[in-house]
């Protein structure tokens, strides 16, 4: 039987009669028919045909069924942005006068999008912690269809056990939505313990290299078949172009995160008991609060580390203003070390006290380690901080 590194490589398009090794791009808007007859089969969906690249496409379709055997899914959807597959997997599945139970550290697009936006259809939601799993059934009520997690968290890399997760939606028959995001398929599978659906930003660590944007949503095909009404029907579709890059994306997949992982965790390690430090975290430190459920639950600590750097905004500005390697960008998951400001960049519109509830302390800066050698990110976080 295959192994996954294998899979995401040899799963692929059928070949053309140019016996292509490499599958080509299929930049076509739309697709012919041989007679009236078949036109009329294939949109009945009595025959399998592609109609319409918004619809379906080689490419995305080769990507899906990559994503779908990383995962443990049975069918999947693409989209534009990873944004697109949160909102159109949450606009497909939920009814007005429903309600949402969620972590209450979600990305910031995430968190306007259940507050300010899926209100308006009348779509409520709770926030729960993830350090008190006991306050969560007690948030549950007949309203109740959904329950959306990222584990890790974004930024501060909050772990949800999700074997008392997957527990806790069957008890209740609600749907879970988990953004695996930060760990990717290789670090952990949602679908293992009971998740309905996967969601990813593919911008991050599945294209790996600041290229293009995209989102995927895997998981029940019942479910799925929802979220493709939806998505058919209002357009986020991701382009081929972006579905042949992230494709091309998986085949390096399990080694750069790997190699993302083993820096990241020296990277950590190096920066304990920094002095200008108060605080490192890192899901396969020993210090780490969930250590024993991030060793059980994931395979290994992933490419993110949180530093709080002491004395608040204007020490965290001078430590990102003083390096000289590393990238200051919002993106995550490349190939290139880079550092975010959450509380003033990707978290800026969360007021203060949301922010303090999740965290997001004025000291506290993301590093998404990249594959660059370690020695040297090492020796630029360093430098910066001696500055501070």
């Amino acid at each position: 039987m295959s192994t996954n590194e294998t899979n995401a490589i040899r799963l692929q398009a059928p070949k053309s009669h140019n016996r292509e090794h490499s599958v080509p791009l299929y930049l076509t808007s739309s697709y012919v028919f041989e007679s009236a007859e078949q036109a009329r089969a294939v949109f009945a969906e009595e025959e399998e045909g592609n109609v319409y690249s918004r619809y379906s496409n080689p490419n995305v379709d080769e990507l899906l069924t990559k994503m779908c055997y990383l995962e443990k899914a049975e069918e999947g959807i693409a989209f534009a942005s990873g944004m697109g597959a949160v909102f159109a997997s949450l606009a497909a599945l939920l009814r007005s006068g429903d309600h949402v139970l969620a972590c209450r550290s979600v990305f910031g697009s995430t968190h306007q999008l259940l507050t300010n936006i899926l209100p308006k259809w009348g779509i409520s939601h709770s926030y729960a912690d993830a350090a008190k799993p006991d306050e969560w059934e007690k948030l549950i009520t007949p309203a109740t269809k959904l329950i959306l997690i990222e584990t890790p968290s974004n930024p501060g890399l909050e772990l949800i056990d999700l074997e008392w997760l997957g527990e806790l939606k069957r008890r209740h028959n609600l749907i879970l939505v988990v953004d695996n995001c930060f760990a990717t398929p290789i670090l952990q599978n949602p679908v293992d313990y009971g998740t309905d659906i996967v969601v990813h930003s593919a911008t991050k660590y599945i294209d790996g290299q600041g290229r293009v944007l995209g989102g995927i949503a895997v998981g029940r095909k019942d479910l799925i078949a929802e979220i493709r009404y939806f998505s058919r029907h209002t357009g986020p579709a991701m382009s081929a172009f972006n579905a042949w890059v992230l494709s091309k994306s998986l085949e390096t997949l399990q080694l750069r995160v790997e190699k993302h992982c083993e820096n990241a965790l020296k990277l950590a390690q190096a920066l304990e008991g920094n002095a200008a430090l108060e605080q490192v975290r890192y899901p396969f430190l020993a210090s780490f609060p969930q250590y024993e459920l991030a060793k059980r639950q994931m395979r290994q600590g992933g490419g993110i580390i949180t530093i709080t750097v002491r004395g608040g905004y204007e020490a965290a500005r001078r430590f990102i203003d003083n390096l000289q390697l590393v990238s200051i960008s919002a993106n995550l998951g490349d190939t290139r070390t880079i550092v975010t400001h959450p509380a003033s960049t990707t978290h800026s519109k969360l007021t203060e006290q949301e922010r303090q509830a999740t965290g997001i302390t004025p000291g506290l800066v993301r590093i998404s380690v990249g594959l660059e050698n370690v020695g040297d990110v090492i020796a630029d976080v360093q430098q910066a901080l001696a500055q501070v």
